[in-house]
């Protein structure tokens, strides 16, 4: 790892990619195809025991391992050989059953889909602890004004809670495509040479290698990418819906808006020149994330039409690639977490910034009201003509109107904030319904 190894990625999720763990989850797939192939008397029962007491990563010299990966072209050759060769010194007749009618890929893409497993269970977890920490503190900013805005300008009231629900909900979703993975996507790869299967790997067995590593049963879908492209697909969708969280934290931060604030501690956000300043470093690294994502998931969507029955080159491009994409991710999620947990909220700053564009922000609530006396389209014009002439002599809005005297009723009521929020109340109470028993407590 490089000297930001702990600014865009998670310590926590790292160990689930490392090259032992790796290694751990390849021979996983060799103990449990052993176990099945012996259940199914094609191996003896004995020789399935010591393979599976020898599938054990500590035994293995990785060093080796990787330096001898170039020779066969992927990681399953030399880490076969090893196996076969750490076996046989206790059973060399066991030795022989070893990757007994599978090949590389079987073992390499069965890995993936169990290091991804783990991933989604874990990564699960963090997406529920982020949605209660995003439930939260949407019930405590529920009718907390602020301006929406729209192209980067003010364009008329909403409440924070509003904001947070819509981070909330685009979460939601994307635990909801996460939570699908295990049933849908993580499926066992196990074909041999041509993915057309052979006498060691009948359906029986598959079913119990399947049911060993808890992953689906599929026929071979040795160069059918999909389900790849599907896992980083769904992870990438992630990444960038918490970038849009860090990017409105960003901007909301800004000097001239100070609205909300990442949470402050020693040496955090400091300027090696400007002692003045605040950074939102937090958000920095999770936007910085997001912008290498899309183009390691593009690089998965282009190795989908591989050749034949196995890519030369497609299907190894996916190997770091869905790795890396995986781990900032992880990265991005866990710093989201942090960042949502000490979000300070600045509600003074939020009331007074409603009132930059003195008035001009309920333009609509006017021209809405005044359409039911000379239509919508003439509404439009004669509030267009007001905004222009209060920018121009730098009035009030409100003031303007009454010069107009345009017999409009009840037009304090219309430059009312809380009365212009539209449904942000209901829309915030349908999104959060699901958490009440959480807000309760």
């Amino acid at each position: 790892m490089s000297l930001y190894s702990e600014f865009f990625y998670s310590a926590s999720f790292n160990g689930l990619f490392s090259d032992s763990q790796t290694i751990e989850y390849m021979l996983r797939f060799e103990a449990a195809l052993a176990q099945a192939q012996a259940k199914e008397g094609l191996i003896p029962a004995d020789a399935s025991d010591i393979i599976k007491a020898n599938c054990k990563a500590e035994f293995i010299d990785i060093e080796k391992l990787k330096a001898e990966v170039k020779l066969g072209g992927n990681a399953a050759i030399p880490l076969v050989q090893q196996l076969s060769k750490i076996v046989e010194k206790q059973n060399i007749e066991a030795s022989k059953y070893i990757h007994l009618g599978a090949t590389s890929q079987d073992v390499i893409d069965t890995a993936t889909m169990l290091a991804v497993q783990a991933y989604t269970v874990k990564m699960m977890s963090k997406i529920n602890e982020l949605k209660d920490t995003l439930a939260q503190i949407t019930t405590s900013h529920r009718n907390t004004l602020m301006i929406g805005r729209t192209l980067l300008q003010q364009a008329r009231p909403i409440t924070f809670g509003l904001k947070t629900a819509t981070w909330l909900q685009s979460i939601e979703q994307c635990g909801d495509r996460i939570s699908e993975l295990p049933a849908t996507t993580l499926f066992l790869q196990l074909g041999g040479a041509v993915g057309s299967g052979n006498q060691y790997l009948t359906n029986q067995v598959q079913a119990e290698v399947a049911n060993h590593l808890g992953l689906k049963v599929s026929h071979s879908w040795n160069a059918n990418r999909g389900g790849i492209a599907t896992i980083a697909s769904v992870y990438g969708i992630l990444n960038q819906s918490l970038a849009k969280i860090a990017k409105d934290i960003t901007l909301l931060m800004q000097t001239e808006v100070g609205e909300v604030f990442e949470g402050s501690a020693e040496g955090k956000g400091g300027s090696s020149a400007m002692p003045n300043k605040r950074n939102p470093v937090t958000c920095t690294a999770i936007l910085a994330n997001s912008t290498r994502i899309p183009h390691l998931v593009a690089s998965i969507l282009a190795a989908m039409p591989q050749e034949h029955e196995r890519s030369a080159g497609m299907w190894q491009s996916e190997w770091e690639v869905l790795t890396e994409l995986l781990k900032l991710t992880a990265g991005s999620l866990e710093k989201t977490l942090e960042l949502i947990m000490g979000l300070e909220v600045d509600k003074d700053r939020m009331l007074q910034n409603l009132d930059l564009t003195h008035g001009l922000i309920f333009a609509e609530n006017v021209s809405i009201a005044l359409a039911d006396s000379v239509g919508k389209l003439n509404a439009h014009e004669l509030v267009k003509k007001a905004c222009k002439s209060a920018i121009a002599q730098k009035k009030h809005l409100k003031m303007v109107l009454y010069e107009m005297d345009l017999k409009l009723p009840n037009l304090d009521l219309l430059f009312d904030a809380e009365k212009s929020t539209g449904n942000s109340a209901a829309i915030i109470d349908d999104i959060l319904s699901k958490y009440q028993k959480l807000i309760q407590k």
